[in-house]
């Protein structure tokens, strides 16, 4: 935890060089597919995210989520709401695969090329996807680990990182089916299902009388004024509600698109 009173950007190596590394190996593929496809590659999905997530990493957000559990909840919302979705629905994989050298490009388009195929397929079956983001979010929850992450940086960026691993495989489960004639209704039925998930733990959280981790429980007064209680009763309430209603109107609109699918395909089929 910062003791000092201005707030900083954390431009700490283990954030900022993946982050760049990132956005130069996109930029090097978009050039390379820019020069052979036919069809433009479109970036602003990709950079819109990857702008939101170094924002939310990066910026004075970061330290203000270091003194104010509602901060925290904030940071972690725009990284699993917003940063991951724009990211997901962008399609990057193939860009970023051809930003990379060449001998690495060959060597995961040889022999691991399967394999990896395969690892991801099952990481992203939406069922699959979304169970590993529920045990992620209420495991970091739990006051031992979440007062590991705010006691060291190390283990703060492995938070993150399994915030966003675990996000970005839900939201690709979820805009990417596989031909499925159900792939969309499956893919709602997951988001209401995480809606709940995250519902129920933000809801604990604000009807709790009680602050859950010690370094916010040991601040007189939190960084926006608050008690701790009164701070850990606003971030559950904005998991809970803000949080649990984008899920909810995701899973609305893949209804939607089910829903239509389904009259398309009802349409398509012979009439006797």
């Amino acid at each position: 935890m910062h003791d000092h009173h201005d707030l900083g950007w954390t431009l700490d190596p283990l954030l900022v060089v993946p982050l760049g590394l990132s956005l130069l190996i996109y930029l090097a593929g978009w050039w390379r597919l820019s020069r052979r496809a036919a069809t433009p590659v479109r970036p602003g999905l990709f950079l819109c995210g990857w702008l939101v997530l170094t924002l939310s990493l990066t910026s004075p957000l970061h330290e203000a989520g270091e003194r104010s559990f509602t901060m925290h909840m904030i940071e972690h919302e725009l990284i699993m709401l917003v940063a991951t979705l724009l990211l997901a629905a962008s399609g990057a994989g193939g860009v970023l695969a051809w930003g990379l050298p060449r001998p690495l490009r060959r060597a995961l388009g040889g022999r691991w090329k399967a394999p990896l195929q395969s690892l991801w397929r099952r990481l992203t079956e939406p069922v699959t996807a979304t169970v590993v983001q529920g045990v992620v979010m209420w495991a970091w929850h739990a006051p031992f680990l979440f007062d590991r992450a705010l006691d060291s940086f190390g283990w703060h960026i492995a938070q993150h990182a399994c915030f966003f691993v675990s996000s970005l495989l839900v939201w690709w489960a979820m805009l990417h089916p596989r031909g499925r004639a159900g792939g969309y209704g499956v893919s709602a039925a997951c988001l209401f299902a995480t809606s709940l998930v995250g519902g129920a733990l933000g809801a604990l959280m604000s009807l709790s009388s009680s602050p859950w981790y010690a370094d916010y429980a040991a601040m007189g007064m939190t960084g926006i004024g608050l008690d701790p209680v009164d701070d850990q009763r606003l971030a559950g309430l904005i998991m809970w509600i803000p949080g649990g209603a984008f899920h909810g109107i995701a899973a609305l609109v893949l209804c939607y698109k089910w829903l239509k699918a389904s009259e398309g395909g009802h349409a398509a089929l012979p009439v006797h």
